[in-house]
Parts: structure tokens; sequence; C-alpha cells
């Protein structure tokens, strides 16, 4: 049973963090999303260019959607934002910004975090109906860029998607970010395929430990 819209923004809003999940094998997927949810980030996203992704989304709605938010990422067309919504996603995000991705998200209601770059991308996508808009790529253009958005942008939540570490996560969320993606970072390909899920159990109680201690 998977969680509605607003008890799954509610997650996001209280934890701040959706954990990018891409290039995990089936086999380890239950696993890598135990270990989210102990570690304290039940917000993930399976790209859609994790081979499988569709059956996984569906399972893990199945096993944990009661208590985690799961989502689809990387959903480049409408094409594959259907795909996503009948496979069971909760959420969508994209890396680009395709108003009709977006608005065939908030004709459905389902919440929609469309990546863009640029002050106009991000406020064409927010009028198209995004819920909060996926600043990315954020590691190549840093926090300084991103606090330089959030003054005139005030208004519309960003989120940071890239660069995003245990250092600095604190610092994002200090400036006025809505949220954070991480991905590789948390989502260790190496150390998940050891099935050595505990890291990421680890890594994701550390990142919502620093996220949590914002003062200077």
């Amino acid at each position: 049973m998977s969680m509605n819209k607003e008890q799954g923004l509610a997650l996001l809003e209280s934890v701040r963090v959706i954990a990018i999940v891409r290039g995990v094998e089936e086999k380890h997927i239950a696993g890598v999303a135990q270990a989210l949810l102990d570690g304290g980030v039940p917000v993930m996203e399976v790209t859609l260019n994790t081979e499988g992704a569709l059956g996984m989304i569906g399972r893990l709605q199945e096993a944990f959607g009661d208590r985690m938010f799961i989502g689809a990422g990387t959903v480049l067309d409408a094409e594959d934002a259907r795909q996503a919504l009948d496979a069971g996603a909760s959420y969508l995000v994209t890396p680009n910004m395709d108003e009709e991705v977006i608005r065939l998200a908030a004709g459905r209601d389902v919440p929609i975090f469309p990546g863009a770059m640029t002050p106009t991308e991000i406020v064409k996508a927010w009028k198209a109906g995004a819920t909060a808009v996926k600043v990315f790529p954020s590691a190549s253009l840093g926090i300084a860029y991103m606090k330089e958005l959030l003054a005139p942008l005030n208004r519309i939540p960003l989120m940071a998607v890239g660069g995003v570490t245990e250092d600095n996560i604190g610092e994002y969320l200090r400036i006025g970010c809505y949220g954070v993606g991480i991905g590789g970072s948390l989502v260790n390909l190496k150390e998940i395929a050891a099935g050595n899920y505990d890291w990421v159990r680890d890594k994701a109680a550390r990142l919502i430990e620093r996220s949590r201690q914002q003062s200077v």
C-alpha cells in the first residue's frame, strides 16, 4: 500500500533527502531500501535507466510503500512518466525541464520534481506545476550558485541534486534549499554489490545527523 501525496511530501519535508538509486541490481533492491529506511532516509527514487526499474518500483511499493515514499527518477518524457506511474511510482523526478511531463504529473495530482538549471527554466517549471524544482547539475555549479538563485527565487522550493555530501548538506539546507538528492555517495554500488547494506544505513544516518546540524 503506497502512501498518499500528503503523507509522502510530509515525510520528504521532515528528512529533506531523496536517495537516488541508480544501477542497483534487482536482487539488492530490498536490502538497499531497508538500509535507507533504517538509516533514516525513507524517500527513494529508482531511476528509469536502472535495469528492471519499473518492476522494482512495483515491488518496493508492495513491501515498503506504507513506510517509504518511492518514486521514479530519470523520467525524460511523457511516455516515461506514464510507464512510471503505471508501475506505481508515487512521484517523478526528471533531469530536464519538459513542460508536458510536469503538466501530466500535476494533472494526476502526483508530485513532480523536474530538473532545471537557469532562472528561466526554474520559473517555467514552477509555473507548469512543479512541486519543487531540482537544480541540476548542482555539483558543477556549487553552493554559491544555489545561494544566488535563492535570493530572487525564494518563493520557489529548490532542491540541490549533485555534489551534496555529509560535509555540505547542512549548508545547502541552511541557505534555504527545500531538499537535496544524493546518489552514488550514499547508494554506493561497490558496497551494495558486496551485500554491505550496513554501509548504506550508516551513511544515511550520518547524512541525516549532519542535515540537522544547521547551526553555523
